[in-house]
């Protein structure tokens, strides 16, 4: 259906128009032309830290990571159990096994204290994890100090899978860049985005290297086509660069309204007993690409269900947050270490319409479906 307030509506209020024009009248729409070097280039001045090549996905940049990594068929790769299945599908293109890791309470990230007891497990067993992938949900970052420590203290490599946290930091340092390795997504409904499209990051100049050469098909600088190893078709496309470089320059003023966002719907529905934001840890900031609540529907008297399917009704998008996915059942055979953290976060939660462009007025409006359904309990 059409609904008037989406979930996340990109928004083309700078130089779109004009960089797709010059993109087009070049003849370059492949994998070659200056506005994938342009937006490569802006991104790593960005970051300050790390270089990023851009590619056609998230889920390719997760690939690709994993392959520099160096994981293969038979290894084993800890993943965050509450997060979208394409953090944790590219373990399994590679014929390598995923161990699921339950969230903690306060960014409902990977548990620190259950990775390390998942990492304990699996060497007491004969089979140290090759990599751990961490996601940022939501944009909010995960508690990458002590993940880290964890990681070095067993030299495990971590990927950081900020797909949703352009742009969130931690002590002022960006998500992607406190990883071994980084990737970022620019789909649709992203913060940002160049229509489809990812981002690998790193600041070991080699990795980034290499992995520009297997984005393109591994085809070696020869006046024919070579081929000295499987290679990918994972690279950005000009056209998409030239959409994501417009976007990537209105990054922070995105970010500024996203939160502004995010606080007026705590200003709104902040007072409602049984409805729970997710809140930024000290030294924390969150580009909140999505503003999300948990319902206690013992308080409010309805559930995040009832409030969809009203919402939705009135022409608003909402989505349920993410269903774990050692509750998926595709994943059903896979060991997962923790409790029901992530379990009753997909139980009692809701992600509300956060789009840039929404007015006061409009979250008035949404928030005044909520206020009803309330109102249907008493």
């Amino acid at each position: 259906m059409a609904f008037q307030y989406k979930l996340s509506a990109p928004i083309f209020g700078g130089n779109e128009l004009i960089y797709t024009q010059e993109a087009i009248s070049s003849g370059q729409l492949a994998t070659s032309g200056s506005f994938i070097d342009k937006f490569e280039r802006k991104l790593g001045r960005k970051l300050k830290t790390h270089q990023a090549v851009a590619l056609n996905s998230g889920t390719s940049s997760l690939h690709l990571a994993l392959v520099l990594l160096g994981v293969k068929a038979g290894d084993e790769v800890i993943c965050q159990s509450f997060t979208f299945c394409a953090s944790a599908n590219p373990i399994i293109y590679l014929g390598a096994t995923p161990i699921f890791v339950d969230s903690e309470k306060e960014t409902w990230n990977m548990s620190p204290e259950l990775l390390e007891d998942a990492i304990m497990h699996r060497i007491a067993h004969g089979k140290k994890p090759k990599a751990i992938i961490v996601v940022h949900l939501f944009g909010m970052p995960a508690k990458m100090q002590e993940i880290m420590e964890i990681a070095g203290r067993y030299n495990i490599p971590v990927l950081e899978d900020a797909a949703e946290a352009v742009g969130s930091t931690v002590n002022d340092r960006y998500c992607g860049t406190m990883g071994d390795i980084g990737v970022y997504s620019f789909n649709g409904n992203k913060i940002i985005t160049s229509g489809g499209g990812g981002a690998l990051i790193a600041n070991d100049s080699s990795l980034v290297e290499k992995a520009r050469y297997l984005s393109t098909q591994a085809r070696e600088d020869l006046p024919y086509y070579q081929h000295l190893e499987i290679g990918y078709n994972y690279k950005m496309n000009n056209l998409a660069a030239a959409v994501g470089l417009a976007q990537l320059e209105q990054l922070d003023q995105w970010i500024d309204k996203r939160r502004e966002v995010n606080t007026i719907y705590r200003e709104l529905l902040g007072r409602i007993p049984g409805i729970v934001f997710q809140d930024e840890p000290e030294g924390v900031t969150s580009n909140y690409w999505l503003t999300t609540i948990l319902i206690d529907d013992k308080v409010t008297g309805f559930t995040n269900d009832n409030l969809r399917v009203a919402l939705m009704k009135n022409g608003i998008e909402t989505r349920f947050l993410w269903k774990p996915l050692h509750m998926q059942p595709v994943f059903r055979k896979v060991q997962f270490f923790g409790g029901d953290i992530s379990k009753s976060l997909f139980q009692k939660g809701i992600c509300l319409p956060s789009s840039a462009d929404l007015t006061y007025e409009d979250q008035e409006n949404i928030v005044g479906i909520v206020i009803k359904e309330l109102a249907k309990t008493f």
